[in-house]
């Protein structure tokens, strides 16, 4: 797309720069954005899928500068396995997410995983790592993916939200590594934060994060009011029923991510114990 040129460098502040991957799809918007953060030396979030053409990219960027680390939020395909060849590259460390191998008997659950992921350093909740102009600090923000990471940046006030908050549309939460309770309290710390912008993996910089996570959070409450709606007087429904009703003229590309985000949303009413699953449907109890 013109307005959104792949492999670009478009400086977002001093110490930040964005390039585009060339993966743009119905999931991932118009592609990935790989943040380089740093201006004397470097580090890389989310290098984005292995596509020569974006490495290549990344590395013009990059220069002669040293790369101190090669961050990834998550271990989705579209953002961690450009951590290889990048790596081989620089010698810069692969540091972020945990790896993690989810199956839930469907080999679809876990489709999207990037299964040769292996960073050298698994990154906990307020870890950090430095350079000359910069620290970036680890947030754990589960619920997308259950190793879902997030990175602040102290010296501008910026946060790197990954795939938990995005600048174009809501996450998809996918059962059994996505949890939709997890997400939501994920979404209530940022809420608590005082972060000036957000950098997400995909859509435009959010300028006024808190009002987004507000209604992000207002949005969530509003489809699980959706579906007990479907479920009262206990109705019982099935997951495609609850898809059909809710999203009307839904992108058809769409369709399962919708249902794998409400299976989502089932799972944690069932958890708190508001229904109750049986005969191939759900009900309230």
């Amino acid at each position: 797309m013109a307005e959104h040129p792949t492999g670009v460098p478009i400086p977002l502040e001093p110490r930040v720069t964005r390039l585009l991957a060339p993966n743009a799809s119905a999931y991932t918007f118009t592609g990935t954005q790989t943040h380089l953060v740093g201006t004397e030396d470097v580090a890389v979030i989310d290098p984005g899928p292995d596509d020569p053409a974006h490495i290549a990219a990344l590395l013009r960027v990059i220069g002669d500068r040293p790369v101190r680390a090669i961050l990834v939020t998550h271990h989705h395909r579209d953002h961690s396995p450009g951590s290889r060849p990048l790596a081989a590259a620089t010698g810069a460390p692969i540091v972020g997410a945990a790896p993690t191998h989810v199956s839930g008997g469907d080999p679809r659950h876990d489709e999207a995983f990037d299964a040769a992921y292996a960073p050298d350093r698994v990154m906990a909740d307020g870890d950090t790592v430095s350079g000359r102009d910069w620290t970036l600090t680890a947030l754990a923000t589960p619920g997308h993916t259950s190793n879902h990471l997030a990175f602040a940046l102290p010296e501008s006030g910026a946060l790197f939200s990954g795939d938990h908050v995005m600048g174009w549309a809501t996450s998809v939460v996918s059962p059994p590594d996505g949890d939709m309770g997890d997400y939501m309290a994920s979404l209530e710390m940022l809420l608590a934060r005082d972060d000036r912008v957000y950098y997400p993996g995909h859509g435009e910089a959010v300028e006024r994060p808190q009002r987004l996570v507000r209604g992000m959070l207002g949005h969530r409450k509003q489809r699980e009011g959706q579906i007990l709606r479907l479920l009262r007087d206990g109705a019982i429904v099935s997951l495609p029923a609850m898809v059909a009703s809710m999203y009307v003229g839904l992108d058809p590309r769409l369709v399962r991510a919708a249902e794998r985000s409400t299976l989502a949303h089932l799972l944690d009413l069932h958890r708190r114990d508001i229904i109750v699953q049986e005969d191939g449907g759900w009900r309230t109890r």
